[in-house]
């Protein structure tokens, strides 16, 4: 492996809050090891087009409690081609760029996995996405910020739901995860956690509902993932609807949306960020390439990139029992 002297950092898929303390750890690890550090603007549709920008200790100062990523992101479709990730290569190369680190999801990493097979240019990838849906990691870099923002949304509905004696259907981020709504459901007391790790049986969720609105006369707030195999916190909320046992019932829906993505980082989620950003910077100069970083049981842990996106994370199911338990 070639001497590194010169890396690139960037940010790709959905942002998460903490990005950019991430990208603040990479450039001054990498400055203290006397590197020099080019940031990419828009990911990998910048990387294409060289997009790059010299970065130094002074163009990270005070961004630790910002939200989104100075760096922009984007998903390109010309990446997802040969010819676009060889023009990537060909600026990378152009540029002096020796090795990358990556900061994204799972779409962040299938990409960079192919383009380090096919171009060998060292790359080491960052955790960076709301739902906490990668194998490798205890937690990735913006969960904590989108589930205490989700938290403080479902309190501020719980007054009004309380109010009016209502029925609140409230949707949170996680497409194919539930995990967000999970943690959640638990820490704002919600009634119900519809998730797509579990089956969601609609004649059941009535019942349940039900018997929750009419024996103890008072709101009932459940909690749905996006990605609910039955539709989403909408659809649910139509066929409710469509039952006559419901016509009574003051049934709303809030969808939270990217509102869990914005926001200032947690402390939590800041010092994830910058341990993680710091510990990719020394895994490429050990040698590491083709894998994240991630922190299990409180360790850096690093997982080969294919790992991460073909292996599937389990959900807790002790917390699910709690959310039937406590509902």
């Amino acid at each position: 492996m070639e001497e590194i002297r010169r890396i690139g950092v960037f940010t790709s898929g959905g942002d998460a809050p903490g990005m950019n303390a991430c990208i603040r750890a990479v450039v001054r690890t990498a400055i203290a090891h006397d590197l020099e550090v080019v940031g990419i603007r828009r990911g990998y549709a910048g990387m294409i087009e060289g997009d790059f920008v010299e970065m130094d200790g002074r163009s990270v100062s005070n961004i630790l409690q910002l939200g989104g990523t100075i760096l922009k992101s984007a998903r390109s479709k010309a990446f997802m081609t040969p010819e676009g990730r060889a023009k990537a290569a060909e600026q990378l190369r152009k540029a002096g760029i020796d090795a990358l680190v990556a900061i994204g999801g799972d779409g962040t990493f299938r990409g960079a996995a192919v383009f380090y097979e096919e171009h060998h240019i060292p790359i080491v990838g960052c955790p960076g996405t709301i739902d906490n849906d990668l194998f490798g990691t205890d937690e990735t870099i913006g969960f904590d910020t989108a589930m205490n923002t989700a938290i403080q949304n479902i309190d501020r509905i719980r007054d009004t739901a309380d109010a009016h004696d209502r029925l609140f259907l409230v949707e949170v981020m996680g497409r194919d995860a539930g995990f967000i709504a999970l943690n959640c459901g638990i820490g704002s007391g919600a009634e119900m956690v519809l998730i797509p790790e579990t089956f969601t049986d609609i004649e059941e969720i009535k019942e349940r509902i039900l018997s929750l609105m009419s024996a103890q006369s008072r709101s009932s707030i459940v909690v749905v993932a996006e990605g609910d195999e039955h539709g989403g916190a909408t659809q649910i909320a139509q066929d409710l609807r469509e039952d006559p046992a419901f016509a009574r019932i003051d049934l709303r829906v809030c969808i939270l949306g990217h509102t869990q993505r914005g926001g200032s980082p947690t402390a939590r989620d800041r010092v994830l960020a910058s341990r993680l950003g710091a510990a990719a910077v020394e895994a490429l100069l050990q040698g590491h390439s083709n894998v994240m970083v991630g922190v299990v049981n409180g360790e850096i842990k690093l997982t080969p990139l294919k790992h991460v996106y073909s292996r599937k994370k389990t959900i807790d199911y002790e917390l699910i029992k709690l959310t039937q338990l406590l509902g």
